[in-house]
């Protein structure tokens, strides 16, 4: 690749540990395959999955990057054979199939977009990760409707925030669940209808109170074993729970699943990174054909909390891991 360096800066992890396993190392640059563009990565988002990768909990797939990071957003500097829409000095973000934290990243021209309509590079990164995984699991699995109701836990999340905007921006009513006063705020301010600050209320009365005792038509999930029960209790008839994560634990101790049948309830999941290229293609043309003319109109968009040097990546990890951020946190190179 003629003009660019041989090398590069990237975050390792090692052999995986606390935040302070991450520092600055350098490596060979990546190739692009057919498929696939380089990318002079001008800003990193991070994001749950990537503390998990630290620790050694979320192995890349076969043949993806080991370094951790899943979406940047850059300059394209080198393109594949295969690959026809992107040319060197295009602007992209891309959801990655891992290698983020670098100066330089490949991936999949499928999964890249154009950055939104008066979008920097910090806000471009911020977008791929949860906007990929809030429009599958939301409106494909979740099959949310405009008059729906649908209840987001941990709605300060970039995930939470994502869900709120893009449920209200597409005519549902949405509600979100938050851990303090000050974040309750927040998830007003992202669109929430109401929002219930866990530890003082309980959210399946909330809910049943704010929807006349009807119930959400869809719950979206972090939280996972704990929340299980009270999910299908706050689900109307033939509510839909969808699971992404599962920060409380995994494993469900004498649940009652008589409320599965007895509303027709229906209980689904799923994670991104194991998804082929051809299906995270799909999800991608999808968002530009939707989303897209939302984030370029200025009606919903990744809300900054805190941006830090790569070099400062394990304190990013730091504040990500104590939760006290409202939206997102981004790496910056350059």
């Amino acid at each position: 690749m003629p003009g660019l360096p041989e090398t590069m800066t990237f975050m390792s992890h090692g052999e995986g540990g606390g935040p302070e396993v991450l520092v600055p190392a350098t490596g060979p640059l990546p190739a692009p395959a057919a498929d696939e563009v380089l990318i002079r990565v001008l800003a990193a988002g991070v994001n749950r999955p990537d503390v998990q990768q630290r620790k050694g909990l979320y192995p890349p797939p076969k043949g993806a990057s080991p370094v951790i990071g899943l979406e940047v957003a850059g300059e394209v500097v080198a393109a594949g054979a295969e690959a026809g829409r992107f040319k060197p000095g295009d602007r992209v973000c891309a959801l990655t199939n891992g290698g983020g934290y670098a100066e330089y990243a490949v991936a999949p021209e499928a999964q890249c977009l154009p950055w939104p309509d008066g979008f920097d590079a910090v806000r471009a990164a911020a977008v791929p990760e949860t906007f990929f995984t809030v429009w599958v699991n939301l409106f494909e699995h979740g099959r949310l409707v405009a008059g729906e109701t649908v209840l987001v836990h941990g709605g300060t999340s970039g995930i939470g925030s994502t869900a709120l905007q893009l449920a209200r921006e597409f005519g549902a009513r949405p509600f979100a669940t938050a851990g303090s006063a000050e974040k309750v705020a927040a998830c007003l301010a992202f669109g929430a209808e109401e929002a219930f600050d866990y530890k003082a209320q309980d959210f399946v009365d909330e809910m049943k109170r704010a929807t006349g005792g009807r119930g959400a038509d869809v719950v979206l999930d972090m939280v996972g074993a704990p929340y299980f029960q009270r999910n299908l209790r706050v689900l109307g008839m033939d509510g839909r729970l969808v699971i992404i994560a599962t920060m409380g634990g995994n494993e469900v101790d004498k649940a009652d699943i008589r409320p599965i049948m007895l509303k027709r309830l229906v209980v689904t999941g799923s994670t991104m990174r194991p998804r082929s290229t051809r299906e995270k293609g799909a999800i991608a043309r999808a968002l530009e054909e939707k989303a897209w003319p939302v984030l370029s109109a200025g009606r919903a968009g990744p809300r900054i909390h805190a941006t830090f040097p790569l070099a400062q990546a394990a304190e990013a990890h730091r504040l990500m891991e104590s939760s006290a951020h409202i939206g997102k946190i981004v790496l910056t190179l350059g």
